[in-house]
């Protein structure tokens, strides 16, 4: 009974499977690639300016996410659409091997479930470094998908990348476009203010204003002083003195006249210098202002952009995809040796099960 039962449970599914190995399963060549996500770091110090840049560890976070990427439906729609995976992965038949080839078209999930028996994923979550084995049942269709998941891998870490450095530079855009706007008002402010005073600057005016009513005193002094020293010496009703009389009344009064353009006298002028350059004084405050911001904005912005260009991120391949040359897959020998260690263990299980009931009874 036992050598029966060896037969019938180890001995005929080994010899089976043997068969099967041997004969129906279909070669299979393996393609490697091995990649790791990398932060690149440059500072502004002068090895910067010779093209020498830092290169830190890759971001676990990163590499986790691109480790569910590599098993995610996405990336295996991604896949089959530029390469038609699913009649390379069927090409044998299921027919002629019904375990190792894909029983197509099937549904998005069926290829997902069997992408898993394809494509291999190791990861060593300390130094972060990928690597996959992809099967296909040719070599350049092997290193094809390979190059495929490499592909779109990167463009998967660039476009996190991209959204990681739009987020940091996102307020000080926003910032520096307020700037910029509040820049072009003061600007234009300042110049409807030339236009309709056709005065580029109003403190020149009024500077050679107070310049010319200063003279205008000074003439005025040596105007009563000449009246002073005339009037010691001549008669009252002496033709000079009435002469001088009039030079200082006109001087006088051409005093108060430039004395009132600039808005030294007179409550009643509604455009005098001295409104003027109040009015361009404040909008010239304002530009001031608009401008400081501007370059302030324009700094801020400069530096995130800067910092996020410091940590843009990327896929690296330590190992570019490869190609084989002879058909690794199925291991029959390990594939086989497997099997009978199975079937001979749950045999000896089940003898000893049977010899305890017996004792047992």
């Amino acid at each position: 009974m036992m050598v029966t039962s060896f037969i019938f449970l180890v001995l005929l599914p080994a010899a089976l499977s043997a068969w099967y190995l041997w004969e129906r399963a279909t070669d299979q060549y393996a393609s490697y690639v091995g990649f790791s996500v990398r932060t690149e770091e440059q500072g502004p110090s002068i090895e910067g300016l010779f093209g020498v840049s830092d290169l830190s560890g890759s971001s676990s976070s990163d590499t986790d996410i691109l480790y569910e990427f590599l098993q995610s439906q996405q990336l295996v729609s991604a896949v089959d659409k530029d390469l038609g995976i699913r009649a390379m992965w069927s090409r044998p038949g299921v027919e002629k091997d019904p375990i190792f080839a894909y029983n197509g078209p099937g549904t998005i999930e069926d290829l997902t479930a069997h992408w898993g028996k394809k494509v291999k994923i190791y990861y060593d979550s300390n130094s972060g470094l990928i690597q996959l084995r992809v099967l296909a049942f040719d070599p350049d269709e092997a290193q094809a998908i390979a190059e495929a998941i490499y592909e779109e891998s990167s463009a998967m870490i660039n476009r996190l990348s991209a959204i990681a450095r739009e987020d940091a530079i996102s307020y000080a855009r926003d910032e520096l476009e307020e700037a910029q706007e509040q820049l072009r008002e003061a600007r234009i402010e300042l110049q409807a203010f030339r236009n309709r005073t056709q005065i580029v600057d109003p403190t020149i005016q009024s500077q050679s204003q107070s310049g010319l009513i200063g003279a205008l005193e000074t003439e005025l002094a040596q105007a009563q002083i000449e009246r002073q020293l005339l009037a010691d010496t001549a008669r009252e009703n002496d033709p000079r003195v009435t002469q001088i009389d009039r030079r200082i009344e006109a001087i006088e009064k051409q005093i108060a006249a430039e004395r009132s353009v600039i808005g030294l006298e007179g409550a009643d002028q509604s455009a005098t210098v001295a409104d003027l350059v109040g009015q361009y004084e404040a909008l010239a405050a304002d530009l001031q202002f608009a401008q400081e911001a501007y370059t302030a904005a324009r700094v801020a912005f400069d530096s995130a952009r800067n910092e996020a260009r410091r940590q843009s991120r990327y896929l690296a391949a330590h190992v570019p995809p490869t190609k084989a040359e002879r058909a690794e897959y199925p291991d029959r020998v390990s594939t086989l040796t497997v099997i009978v260690l199975f079937l001979f263990v749950a045999w000896a299980f089940l003898v000893l099960v049977a010899y305890a009931l017996r004792d047992r009874r």
